[in-house]
């Protein structure tokens, strides 16, 4: 009864657990990465045609967008999530497909240019997501589901997004039981259309996020979000610009037309009442069809009421949906100011990449961010003052407005976490914190050992447990973070974010002359020199 942390150990994304138990091979998640993350994650410890299962916690590509890579590789065994998750995958991992197909073709069109340049094949393929969305099996909430010989798993609602779960798994093994509980992503309490966190009260072993371990959303009242939407339209306008929202399709898009809808309503922008919103993602139009499809099992009473009245929470009059490309394309074409709404949320890929180029030199316009952004993405140097950046091979001016949404997350901010592991009625005989940054997970592990008296441990990927008789059997770690202490100041966390925003510039300057990336490579060494010394 081994547990293998794979992916997302001291990192936000590509979320992979393994366990062996009970004669199987179980994979607990198994995410994209995104973002230029800090740490190699190991491999997977069998060959993937020997996975038996995989428990999926929800349909975000950081924890499921890997299962056709998974597919692609010999899984053929059966993949459990909620029937809410089930929906969302089938058309998420297609899209996931469709851009590893597309940054494929696009990359070897550039090498047909230029000399040296090796023709690419795309990670997975179309088929491969239709093969494993096959192997999904849709289980419902709070029901316990038989897996096999020795183990069983219950979804409990988890408030994150629409189908998200914990997931708790009991197993039996040579007559010794043990459950363990992943935690998935804990929601934010108090959100829009999704219900809050449901809490487990017993576990021998948790596995638990910590994306905000270490900050709270809002101090004091709780944000307004409608009103701080409605004031930065309002300004934006005044300007003749748009608004440009970078959004996750998946969740954060339909809470973002929840908002919109309400300030339609309440008339909140008086000189423009009749503003448009454009949703620019195929994948987010399909997802909004999936929410309103598990509105009466996924829904808060606030959606509800709304529902209830005869008023669909996510239309409103001046919505448009963006489906072809021409459809896109011709938004910026239209000069009346605005709201664009378009995927990716951190600015990797997808549509939202050419909003950017058309608006981020406009001094008039605003890019607003309304989620996490992970280190070395687009969005996470446009909030931390990138003075320009490079789209399309162009580098581009920011010369637009970049503004937050305060306190909206899907995430549980610190308390919310807090919250969570405290419900437990008996303290676990061992809390492992996952799934955030390299300074979060080590501080957020502390606080839960040092203020709440758990047994708490952040491990690195590759380290293995014996579930039996709690034992770390295999401790892995960087070896670049063997020199310093585990816990580190304020002071010490911004080196660390500006180490890893370094390595984002590096990501993103690949292709560049060989000349000049010589030159940041001497102006790199030359630094570590100085500091080693």
């Amino acid at each position: 009864m081994k547990l293998t942390f794979v992916g997302a150990d001291h990192q936000v994304t590509g979320s992979c657990h393994y366990l062996n138990a009970c004669g199987k091979n179980i994979l607990v998640d198994c995410g994209m990465q995104q973002g230029a993350n800090p740490f190699e994650c190991c491999e997977i410890p069998v060959d993937e045609s020997l996975i038996d299962y995989v428990f999926l916690t929800h349909a975000h590509v950081d924890h499921s967008g890997n299962l056709p890579l998974l597919y692609a590789k010999g899984f053929r065994g059966r993949v459990f999530t909620t029937e809410a998750s089930a929906d969302l995958c089938s058309i998420m991992l297609r899209d996931c497909a469709h851009i590893q197909m597309q940054e494929a073709e696009w990359k070897n069109r550039k090498a047909k240019r230029s000399s040296g340049i090796q023709a690419v094949e795309p990670a997975y393929t179309m088929e491969d997501a239709d093969g494993v969305i096959r192997c999904i099996v849709p289980c419902e909430y709070n029901r316990i589901v038989e897996i096999s010989d020795g183990i069983s798993i219950r979804f409990t609602d988890v408030g994150h997004l629409l189908g998200s779960s914990s997931i708790e798994v009991w197993l039996n093994e040579n007559g010794v039981s043990k459950k363990i509980v992943f935690s998935g992503d804990i929601g934010n309490k108090n959100q829009p259309l999704i219900k809050d966190p449901i809490y487990t009260d017993e576990a021998d072993y948790v596995v638990m996020e910590a994306t905000y371990g270490n900050r709270y959303h809002a101090v004091g009242e709780k944000p307004e979000y409608v009103t701080d939407l409605a004031e930065v339209i309002n300004k934006t306008f005044k300007r003749g610009g748009n608004v440009v929202i970078p959004s996750f399709a998946v969740g954060r898009t339909q809470e973002m037309l929840y908002f919109l809808r309400k300030i339609k309503e309440d008339n909140l922008v008086p000189d423009f009442p009749r503003f448009e919103v454009y949703v620019d993602s195929p994948l987010a139009v399909e997802a909004t069809g999936v929410f309103q499809k598990n509105i009466y099992t996924c829904f808060d009473e606030e959606a509800m009421e709304l529902v209830r009245r005869g008023i669909n929470p996510l239309n409103f009059q001046g919505l448009k949906l963006a489906i072809t490309s021409e459809e896109s394309k011709q938004i910026n074409f239209d000069e009346t100011p605005k709201v664009i709404i378009s995927a990716s949320g951190m600015c990797e890929a997808g549509r939202i990449r050419h909003h950017l180029k058309h608006n981020l030199w406009r001094p008039e316009c605003t890019i607003l961010f309304v989620g996490y952004q992970a280190a070395g993405t687009l969005g996470r140097a446009l909030i931390e003052g990138a003075g320009e950046v490079k789209l399309f091979g162009e580098e581009v001016e920011v010369r637009a407005e970049i503004g937050q949404l305060p306190g909206l997350s899907g995430h549980a901010d610190k308390g919310g976490l807090l919250e969570w592991v405290n419900a437990f009625a008996k303290k676990p005989e061992r809390v492992f914190i996952v799934h955030g940054e390299d300074t979060t997970c080590s501080l957020f592990a502390d606080c839960l050992h040092d203020e709440y008296g758990h047994n708490a441990y952040a491990p690195y990927s590759g380290t293995r447990v014996d579930l039996i008789t709690n034992a770390i059997e295999y401790e892995a770690a960087p070896v670049a973070l063997k020199k310093r202490a585990r816990t580190a100041s304020d002071v010490f966390a911004r080196l660390i974010a500006a180490g890893q925003r370094l390595i984002g510039v590096i990501y993103r300057n690949e292709g560049r002359a060989n000349k000049d990336l010589a030159k940041f490579a001497d102006q790199v060494n030359s630094l570590a020199d100085k500091w080693e010394a």
